[in-house]
């Protein structure tokens, strides 16, 4: 149904030819004296100055896909070309200029690398080559090995096993010492894990197999130790973590002092953890903090930032939301940085002349983010950003500036130049052009609802209506949801993927919905881990409530609701077209997780502890228990070579449909993984379900 004759649409054609392609600023990095940034252009690594907002001068010339400064901005480490691994890691080639002499030297002579690092004194770099862990010598060119026992699927140092990796959020798990004289590692044997085979079907003529370690909930996980290595002796020590949580090793950081690495371990079900430091001239080893909840900590999010006298901040959600408390160097509590109804979203930094922290907050209501900075002596905050949307910064070394980026669910990227008190001093780029051609094709306005669920919450929501929207008339609704621990779906911030995508379905006569239930984030502990020990129960009986909401609503037509969503969306819709098969007529479920016994260790096992010890808290919200009840049209679609959430998941879900006489439809994508693009998949993918909404919906 379109607008009117011959009206200018949101068309698929339209959206992957990248025609509504915006416009941004890419790899801003300011410079140690706070008065000039450096972005990535065309010619090159390009220096302007926060004054004048004039580019001032060209770095290094050429292309480079990244680059980091060492502390003092004598060298730049140049990212040439990568090779993707898994979703963080990938394998580099990397150059090494003297901004100084504009001597360049190839990290590793020219050959891949992971994980490259300067040493703080610039002098080095460490990185690691197939499992083991080097640094090289800048002045001298010689490369020394580390470690030796590095081999494909059994021992690594210096980087995270493919769960680690995936679930802590990071590849690293490496870090210098402040004084550059030792590296602090984690070595983990993943000998014991049980392995994952993926067929690779390509061109070959016998399929070639992908093989690696997975730890699914309730298996074998990698045995973690951390090492110390003391340059001066080339001698490596273990570090003893008996006194301590030592199942998990998250994460290793940086502390102020020459001698000093902190790291934080945890146990199995992840509401302990441990903040550690650790000596480097003997390898003792002392508690700082420990940190525990009743349900679960955010182990892939923690934010801990040492201060120039070794004191520090860390983010903890012992209040029920999630805030900076302030510690001595000791680990005894000095104060709450922050409280409040409302969360820390991220950490800029720390300017010890006036005492203040740089942080993103929701505390202009949980559909916005905002910049704001607060003086940690007295406790007094200053907004910085816009008051809506979603404002994040890039701050100046000395705090003076930083580049605002915002968005609302209506308005694409705008980056604003402003001063340290918020002040804008010039735009330097918006995305006025993408919005002129999505208004003359006809783009339909987001706009933001709460709704009840049984629990007595208002749950958030956004609706996106047909422009020439007639109240007396009913729509069909497609639902499109998420629903993961902690996530969101609904905020005032632009969505330049599926929400064209929304438009395009929008514009052929559909109403657009989305609802953030149980369980999702950014409005305290209280609502979201109401779902420990019992991942999907919740989150599905606000979805189905949602949908009865709507069914309720003068111009939807409650015989035509549709839902759709990817991964853990997937895994809710699998759930809404059985235990909620009654309120939906059609369901698009991508590469689903359709029972958490088939899903890895570490995520799972934070909200749901192991299969061991919760079997009814996995089998009961495994849409696979509840395969009898599908009626509707549903449609699954999985990547062959998913290597987070495995096929085998539609398989097995499958198997159960088919067991019970239930016709759906299935497309697979060969060799595709979690992601499902590469080519023409992506316009092949959204046409496909494109299509079955139009005919089942």
């Amino acid at each position: 149904m379109a607008n009117i004759a011959f009206a200018q649409e949101i068309t698929l054609d339209k959206i992957y030819s990248g025609y509504y392609r915006g416009k941004g600023i890419s790899g801003i990095s300011s410079l140690k004296d706070g008065e000039n940034y450096a972005v990535i252009e065309r010619e090159g690594i390009v220096k302007y100055s926060y004054k004048t907002t004039q580019k001032v001068g060209t770095l290094v010339e050429g292309g480079f896909e990244s680059y980091t400064f060492s502390d003092d901005e004598s060298k730049i480490l140049l990212q040439k070309e990568s090779e993707p691994i898994y979703r963080h890691s990938f394998l580099g080639k990397f150059d090494v200029k003297d901004l100084k002499s504009g001597k360049v030297i190839s990290l590793n002579n020219g050959n891949f690398v992971q994980e490259p690092k300067f040493s703080p004194d610039a002098a080095k770099v460490a990185f690691v080559v197939d499992n083991n862990l080097y640094y090289q010598d800048l002045a001298s060119g010689k490369i020394t090995q580390i470690t030796t026992d590095g081999k494909k699927n059994s021992i690594i140092n210096g980087i995270g096993d493919w769960v680690y990796e995936e679930e802590f959020g990071h590849a690293d798990f490496y870090q210098w010492s402040k004084g550059s004289d030792a590296l602090i590692f984690v070595k983990s044997d993943e000998s014991k894990v049980p392995e994952i085979n993926i067929p690779i079907y390509g061109k070959n003529l016998y399929p070639k197999l992908m093989t690696y370690k997975y730890p699914k909930a309730g298996e074998v996980n990698s045995t973690v130790s951390a090492h110390l290595y003391q340059l001066s002796s080339g001698k490596t020590l273990d570090l003893n973590l008996s006194n301590f949580e030592n199942y998990y090793i998250p994460q290793v950081y940086s502390t102020a002092k020459n001698d000093e690495v902190a790291i934080a371990t945890s146990n199995r079900h992840q509401n302990k953890v441990d903040i550690l430091k650790v000596n480097t001239s003997t390898g003792a080893v002392s508690k700082l903090i420990s940190e525990t909840d009743n349900a679960w900590i955010e182990t892939d999010g923690m934010t801990l930032e040492f201060l120039d006298d070794n004191s520090f901040l860390w983010a903890s959600e012992r209040s029920g939301f999630r805030h900076l408390y302030w510690f001595d160097a000791k680990g005894n509590l000095k104060k709450p940085v922050t409280k409040g109804n409302w969360e820390i979203t991220d950490y800029y930094g720390f300017n010890p002349k006036t005492k203040e922290v740089f942080i993103q907050t929701t505390e202009k209501g949980s559909l916005n983010k905002v910049v704001s900075k607060v003086n940690i002596d007295n406790g007094k905050m200053m907004l910085l950003s816009q008051a809506e949307g979603n404002n994040r910064a890039d701050f100046s070394k000395n705090y003076q500036y930083f580049i605002e980026t915002s968005s609302t669910a209506n308005k694409p990227y705008v980056y604003t130049l402003k001063d340290g008190n918020g002040k804008s001093l010039k735009e330097l780029q918006n995305n006025d052009a993408l919005l002129s051609k999505l208004n003359a094709d006809n783009i339909a306005t987001r706009e933001f609802i709460t709704i009840p669920n049984e629990a007595g919450d208002q749950m958030n929501a956004y609706i996106i209506k047909p422009k020439n929207f007639d109240p007396n008339k009913k729509y069909p609704l497609f639902m499109y949801q998420y629903s993961g621990p902690g996530s969101q779906s609904v905020s005032n911030s632009w969505d330049g993927g599926n929400g064209l995508w929304f438009n395009h379905l929008v514009q052929k006569g559909y109403i657009v919905a989305c609802v953030d239930g149980r369980g999702t984030g950014y409005r305290g502990t209280k609502f979201k881990k109401v779902t420990y020990k019992n991942l999907g129960k919740y989150e599905i009986e606000d979805q189905i409530a949602a949908a009865k909401w709507f069914g309720n609503q003068s111009y939807i037509d409650k015989s035509r609701i549709g839902i759709f969503g990817w991964s853990f969306g997937g895994y809710m819709t699998s759930l809404a077209m059985t235990k909620g098969a009654d309120v939906f007529k059609a369901g698009i479920a991508v590469a689903p997780v359709t029972n958490w016994r088939y899903y890895d260790s570490i995520y799972t096992e934070r909200f749901l502890q192991t299969p061991q010890e919760n079997p009814d808290g996995y089998d009961q919200n495994s849409p696979t228990t509840f395969a009898k009840l599908l009626k509707g049209k549903f449609l699954l679609i999985h990547g062959t070579a998913d290597d987070n959430v495995h096929f085998q998941n539609s398989m097995e879900f499958s198997e159960a449909l088919i067991q019970n006489k239930k016709q759906f439809e299935f497309m697979a994508y060969p060799d595709k993984n979690h992601g499902i693009y590469g080519g023409q998949t992506r316009p092949q993918l959204y046409q496909k379900m494109t299509d079955f909404i139009l005919e089942n919906l």
